[in-house]
């Protein structure tokens, strides 16, 4: 055990977390035969095998899965030790990780990213574009600082903070424009197309609907926003949106846009982050600035409409 380094545990997460020498290699940017020998020595010094070593990919042993929760909670104190020497610093700078969940990412990160590195110069954002499961997991590890989703996500360890709340959209074929909207009696009568499992906008969708997740339908789901709208404007069913992505989505697809009477169908997008974070005090300005951002991108798409936009209540959750 004299010989375990940090830069070993850093080695070994990587591996367990790609599962792949390759891969994993490239993550911490050394040879993969060099990652290989501190991977054995690392064994070595145990005197246990950490890995089942496959012809294309490698798995953890049962010893190794128990190893790989110590080991990341080491690392995330470590890490935390360097948000604490950043957090007394004042000024956000230095490395900042955002996840980012994918029905958000492409519509409100060109804005963020400008805002925050004129209020952040010294700021280096790395971006990771996955859905809410992921997120949480890595946020968890310490993988990530913080995250951008839909709330709420209910995690006791992690804080939750409301950016602003968007309305879903109904995108038609562009023919039906002009025909009566569809009631949600009805929308569950009608080919719905929505996104795979796994991510948190099909679920909203879905609770709108007041449709079982494991209803038969008879269905086409896709994996992007974009694909769903293109099959829309092929003539293949319908599908709700959320109104942020209306301007970039719509803009080369023959379809049509209709808002729900009564009630609209809607979510709230906020921040999250570890409770016990040191960053948490920066992470709040970052929020205020992010809500700024958010509600302009929202209240700009509203006003093209006419409408009024009402920001979303601190601590509030998505509604649909």
């Amino acid at each position: 055990m004299t010989n375990l380094t940090f830069r070993q545990l850093r080695y070994f997460e990587a591996l367990a977390q790609h599962g792949h020498f390759g891969r994993a290699a490239e993550a911490v940017a050394i040879s993969q035969p060099a990652l290989s020998v501190q991977i054995k020595e690392l064994e070595e010094s145990l005197g246990v095998t950490l890995f089942e070593r496959g012809p294309r990919q490698v798995r953890l042993t049962g010893f190794g899965e128990v190893f790989a929760e110590r080991v990341r909670q080491i690392l995330r104190s470590v890490d935390e030790l360097g948000d604490l020497a950043r957090a007394s610093r004042g000024s956000l700078s230095g490395r900042l990780r955002i996840g980012v969940i994918p029905t958000v990412a492409p519509y409100l990160l060109p804005r963020i990213v400008g805002d925050l590195g004129r209020a952040y110069p010294g700021l280096d954002i790395r971006l990771r574009e996955t859905i809410t499961p992921r997120l949480i997991e890595e946020l968890t590890d310490g993988r990530l600082d913080t995250a951008i989703v839909a709330l709420p996500v209910s995690e006791p360890g992690l804080e939750e903070v409301a950016l602003f709340s968007e309305d879903f959209v109904l995108v038609r074929p562009g023919e039906d424009a002009g025909k009566p909207v569809p009631s949600r009696e009805r929308l569950r009568e009608m080919r719905l197309l929505l996104l795979e499992e796994g991510h948190c906008f099909r679920d909203q969708a879905l609770s709108f609907c007041e449709m079982q997740a494991n209803r038969p339908r008879e269905i086409l789901d896709g994996s992007s926003l974009s694909t769903l709208v293109q099959m829309v404007g092929a003539g293949i069913g319908v599908t709700l949106i959320p109104e942020m992505a209306v301007a970039v989505e719509t803009r080369s697809a023959n379809v049509s846009i209709a808002r729900f009477e009564g009630a609209q169908p809607s979510r709230t997008i906020g921040m999250i982050w570890r409770k016990t974070t040191p960053l948490a005090r920066q992470l709040t300005e970052i929020a205020d600035l992010l809500r700024r951002s958010g509600s302009g991108l929202v209240a700009r798409d509203a006003a093209a409409e006419g409408r009024t936009v009402i920001p979303a209540p601190t601590g509030q959750g998505a509604t649909a």
